[in-house]
């Protein structure tokens, strides 16, 4: 393989490549058209992130502004306002986030990280930013702890040690609690890590320590002593205070409760097994699992709520995690559908000593957020408002269109409504903090997602929120019930026969067509009427790989034949059944096996919206399962779908319901193959990979395979799922390139292997079909296949004057072919008379695959493909009179002159792009885009200011190229390939927006447009806004006379500097944020950044000052005190005789 010793990434030459020396390009006339894109309309920026947090690890809350915020275990933050505000911020470090704090309504908050760093975040800013952070070098956080209008941050360490932090200026007081002052002689053994800290509710100046070992202290902060200590003989998880602050309950390892009152020492006052049987002779009760969280709730008139997580007995084996609330005398326990990360009881009061009045329980899942209401009986769920169910299959591809038809998202949103749960609970989402952002984007934006399910998703993406329209079910058109003999084998490929591969959509006729991992292609209308389905149409398609080794490289072995006699391109077409036959996929006996779905023959009943009009599948050819599909493209003008596959490619006519073409790839060449292949060595057998397998990351070892990440597809043995974090067998789903050099050990794309299938051994057409090995590059190299299309109205035959419908292929060995549309005429006549497509010949070659295809006119504005407006499928008889005409192109020539240069492609492969002039088919411009790497996705998109070609790079980088001249305009290193998902998922889209999967649950969108990044600040919505806190309860006349009420403490007094000391030096390091306050982010550098920071200065000072002065006269007032009482008592002692004392 070729060495490239100079990494060139961006060749910025344009060579004219003269294909065609019969038409003289001059070169004037290449730049007749003006170019108005540049390279400053260009900027690259995140925008914002959708969906669920993944691996989320801890959760906060702030009561006041009613605030979510949510840590993951890759140090992700995220913030959760009202529904449409939502932040994400990046710890830099990437340590899980292991505890949050709210500064409660001060608009900051505080972050423990694994690391044993703590970070204080700024919110009041659109943008949070890191005000300070504080790396502790000797000690390991386990638990913080931070009083509500206190500045004073408790955190305490594995070692159990408490030490104190001021959160205005992140230093460590001098003020430290140690494990052994704590607990004394109470225990001979080292307490453990400290497990939670909290104060008295009724007295700041007692602070509860719990240590994992099961021991608890009362430590007096005033008198730096314990003043109780409660010891019991289970590992604690965690405690909880009564508002009252005389009682306190933790949870335990045995799933037990104990419950104790703060003067009374030894035993606790109740021990509850919650979900222990009870054995009838008094015994203990059998220890179930830990109780890992408890809360403990009061409220003014009933009975106080203990909500737990945990503490189910052993013997409930299979059964889900549960969230326990205990009301009374009732224990409600709610099953969860995933394992219980954290969970918080929103209150009415911020204040711990006053009734705390619960409302609601969020409770954070691995894989959702669910919120339960607690003033409701049966405590239903609130509907969650939040775009947080992007995950709940594993996407397998997605697709984004900006500037969509504007009645579209409306359609969609009225079926979309019908298809809401019921029993949800009847109050607002109490999350509701937050304010929108103020921008307004003109233009309606929509996301489609694929799932493993087989379910497409359609979401409203305008204006960077995120809201799921409409729910698509494809597998409803399969039978789901196998025959007893399918089920002996439990294959991976099984595990998600519905998957969805590739969509295809035409957002102004709304018509949907999605290709699935088992060789089926669907084909929906949109309805707004709910219509029976008698029998679902169905067409079975034959595509035959034939390799018949003694053929010549360009011999006819190497078509995609089908079992019947051979035709000519253009041929009839050929199903195995009338277009209504209800029957389903072949039931191949030389096969054995029944690889593919069914199609149901039962009626189906399909409600408002997309509904099926056809259904397409591969059968198995001579015990041969049918490859993957690679390419999908509709066209609604012309009522056609074509896909494409290793084999060959197939054309269907929707509207007849009939094949129109059915082609092997070498056939598209017509008269002969152009390439010169190297003869194949002879195999007897061949053996794909099982199930549509992933890259299994950092297996691909060698440096080739290094290169080209796309290509590298492990066998089954050891595949790794990327898309819902591992476990089952992954779904490759992007129709991605392999490169065309020749590569040791790739693996190709196979769908559908057979089930048990005993292996086949022809000599000449048939290979063995094992799920382990691989198939070498030679195989791979020898089977060209068809990755991609673009319907289009152009000149199809080199000096042609009139423009016909044309149909273009682009194949992975990079060649581009021409195949010509004939249409009947619209109407009736368009009902009978066939549509004939045939092969023309080859436009354009291009090293590597064939990524993306576009048109332009002779202005150098982008022509769209010719589409039908929508209409309603299901009409009355009277109403189906309606003709029904192809949109004229916008493209009409009028003057002989004009013919001769009248239209542009442009092509562009996973190495580079070319701009062809037509009808003279000359090639006008051409860029190297890369030479080391291969290009990912590209696209031919309009910006408000032009058109251009944007390219993700396999290297990381995000280009732009000029339009039709390429010339790069921009290049930025965004983000490296480290997983498949990104390569699978990344789509661009029109006016400047992209999108990808950045983890199994989440959708990164970013923006290359400047104009979006300008207006970005204003989209972008406000966490904080200005609310008056709450007041404090009152402490009523008695307890004011008598005491008993909440006794405050002066912290600064005691953890101060002067009355603490320093802490040492070595024990953390301060580090200073890099965001400050929002205005000094622009002008960070300069005269402003310098004013702000030089105020921010004087403020601290003058704070100091003020500080100084208080002390000072707080002395001073001291001083008087003394000596007034010491003139008193001299003034009673000065006439009494010395026995008088």
């Amino acid at each position: 393989m070729k060495k490239f010793n100079i990494r060139k990434v961006l060749d910025g030459l344009k060579e004219a490549s003269c294909s065609a020396p019969s038409v003289q390009v001059g070169p004037q006339e290449n730049h007749l058209i003006q170019e108005t894109l540049q390279s400053d309309h260009f900027q690259l920026c995140k925008t914002v992130r959708h969906g669920f947090p993944y691996q989320p690890s801890s959760m906060a809350f702030d009561p006041v502004q009613k605030i979510l915020a949510i840590g993951s275990q890759g140090g992700a933050l995220r913030l959760f306002g009202r529904p449409g505000v939502e932040c994400y911020c990046q710890h830099e470090s990437g340590a899980a986030v292991i505890q949050l704090q709210f500064l409660i309504n001060e608009g900051a908050l505080v972050s423990a990280l694994a690391d044993d760093t703590v970070h204080l975040w700024n919110l009041r800013q659109k943008r949070p930013a890191i005000l300070h952070s504080l790396k502790f070098n000797r000690e390991r956080i386990t638990f913080c702890h931070l009083p509500f209008q206190s500045k004073w941050l408790y955190i305490g360490t594995e070692r159990g040690n408490i030490h104190i932090v001021n959160v205005e200026s992140f230093m460590l007081s001098g003020y430290v609690i140690m494990w052994n002052k704590a607990i004394e002689l109470s225990s001979k053994a080292h307490p453990g890590p400290v497990v939670h800290i909290s104060d008295n509710p009724m007295d700041e100046g007692k602070l509860i320590i719990g240590f994992e070992s099961g021991i608890v202290v009362l430590w007096d902060l005033k008198c730096k002593k314990a003043d109780y200590r409660y010891t019991h003989d289970e590992a604690i998880h965690s405690v909880a205070w009564h508002h009252e602050g005389k009682q306190f309950i933790c949870s335990h390892s045995d799933g037990t409760l104990t419950i104790w009152n703060v003067r009374g020492q030894g035993k606790p006052i109740q021990t509850i097994t919650p979900h222990g049987k009870q054995p009838k002779d008094g015994k203990k009760p059998e220890p179930c699992k830990p109780i890992l969280k408890v809360e403990y709730k009061t409220t003014r008139n009933g009975e106080p709520f203990i909500i737990f997580s945990g503490g189910l007995s052993y013997d409930t084996v299979g059964r889900r995690p549960c969230l326990t609330v205990m009301h009374g005398k009732s224990t409600a326990v709610l099953e969860m559908d995933y394992p219980i990360v954290d969970f918080l009881t929103l209150c009415e009061t911020p204040y711990p000593n006053d009734f705390q009045e619960p409302y609601a329980v969020v409770v954070l899942l691995e894989k959702d957020l669910v919120v339960i209401d607690l003033a409701q009986n049966g405590y239903p769920i609130f509907e969650n408002p939040y775009p947080l169910t992007i995950h709940e299959s594993p996407v397998t591809c997605c697709e984004y269109f900006a500037d969509c038809p504007v009645d579209l998202i409306p359609a969609l949103y009225s079926v979309g409504s019908r298809q809401k749960r019921q029993g949800y609970s009847k109050k607002e989402w109490p999350i509701s903090g937050g304010n929108w952002g103020q921008g307004t984007q003109s233009y309606p934006e929509m996301i489609i997602t694929g799932h493993a399910d087989g379910t497409v998703k359609f979401w409203d993406a305008s204006a960077i929120m995120l809201q799921v329209l409409y729910k698509l079910k494809t597998a409803k058109v399969f039978d789901r019930n196998r025959s007893k003999e399918d089920k002996g084998s439990t294959e991976i490929s099984d595990e998600d026969p519905f998957a969805i591969q590739i969509m295809a959509w035409c957002p102004e006729s709304r018509m949907l067509c999605v290709a699935g991992v088992s060789a089926n292609v669907i084909i929906y209308r949109f309805s707004k009427l709910e219509v029976t389905t008698e029998v679902v149409q169905l067409l079975e398609v034959r595509m035959q790989y034939e390799l018949n080794e003694t053929d010549s490289p360009e011999g006819g072995g190497y078509g995609g034949e089908q079992t019947s006699a051979h035709h000519t391109p253009g041929a009839s077409p050929q199903t195995s059944g009338p277009p209504s036959h209800p029957s389903t996929s072949s039931n191949n006996s030389d096969g054995g096996n029944m690889p593919c779905l069914k199609v149901r023959s039962t009626p189906l009943k399909q409600s408002p919206g997309y509904q099926v009009d056809l259904v397409v599948q591969l059968v198995w050819v001579n015990g041969e399962p049918p490859q993957p599909i690679t390419s999908l493209a509709l066209n609604s003008s012309y009522g056609l779908v074509v896909f494409g596959n290793s084999n060959g490619l197939a054309v269907v006519d929707y509207v007849q319901k009939t094949v129109v073409l059915n082609l092997g790839t070498l056939e598209l060449y017509g008269s002969g193959d152009p390439y010169q292949r190297q003869p194949r060595s002879p195999r007897k057998t061949r053996q794909p990979s099982g199930g549509l397998c992933d890259i299994n990351e950092g297996s691909a070892t060698s440096e080739d395979r290094c290169k080209s990440p796309t290509s590298v597809l492990m066998s089954n043995s050891n595949l790794q799922q990327f898309y819902n974090g591992g476990g089952r067998g992954a779904k490759m789903s992007r129709k991605l390139s392999l490169p065309t050099e020749l590569k040791p050990d790739l693996v190709l794309l196979s769908v559908c292997p057979p089930r048990g299938g005993n292996p086949l051994d022809h000599r000449d057409n048939s290979f063995s079909r094992s799920r382990s090995s691989s198939v070498t590059s030679i195989d791979k190299e020898a089977r060209e296949y068809v990755n991609s299309f673009h319907f289009c109205e152009t000149f199809t035959r080199k000096g042609d004057s009139t423009l016909t419908p044309c149909l273009y292929v682009g194949t992975s060995v990079g060649a581009v072919l021409a195949l010509a549309v004939t249409l009947p005429p619209a109407g009736e006549q368009r009902q009978l008379q066939p549509v004939i497509v045939s092969p023309v010949g080859m436009l354009v070659r291009l090293k590597g695959s064939i990524m993306r295809m576009a048109f332009l006119d002779s202005t150098g504005a982008l022509l769209p493909p010719a589409h039908e407006p929508w209409y309603e499928p299901n009409i009355t008889a009277d109403g189906e009179e309606k003709v029904r005409k192809r949109r004229p192109v916008s493209v009409s020539p009028s003057t002989s002159q004009d013919l001769s240069e009248s239209q542009y492609a442009v092509v562009c492969s996973e190495k580079q792009a070319k701009v062809m002039s037509l009808p003279s088919q000359t090639c006008i411009y051409k860029h190297n885009i890369t030479e080391t790497s291969f290009i990912l996705r590209s696209d031919v998109v309009q910006m408000s200011q032009g058109v251009c070609v944007a390219c993700f790079c396999a290297n990381g980088h995000i280009m732009t190229l000029s339009v039709p001249g390429l010339r790069p305009l921009m290049d930025v290193n965004y983000l490296p390939l480290t997983d498949m998902r990104i390569a699978r998922t990344f789509c661009f889209t029109n006016l400047g927006q992209a999108m990808y999967l950045c983890s199994p649950t989440e959708i990164q969108r970013i923006t290359y447009s400047q104009d979006t990044c300008e207006n970005l600040q204003e989209l972008l919505g406000e966490l904080f806004t200005p609310v008056e806190t709450p007041e404090a309860p009152n402490r009523g006349f008695f307890k004011g006379l008598f005491g008993g009420g909440a006794q405050s403490l002066d912290r600064e007094e005691l953890f101060g500097e002067i009355a603490a000391g320093k802490a040492s030096r070595s024990l953390a390091q301060h580090i200073p944020g890099p965001g400050g306050i929002e205005g000094m982010k622009g002008a960070a550098s300069g005269v402003v950044g310098d004013l702000a920071r030089a105020r921010i200065a004087l403020d601290e000072r003058g704070q100091k000052l003020g500080e100084l002065d208080e002390r000072t006269a707080a002395m001073m007032a001291s001083a008087d005190s003394f000596s007034k009482h010491a003139h008193e008592m001299m003034l009673k002692c000065k006439d009494k005789k010395w026995y008088q004392f």
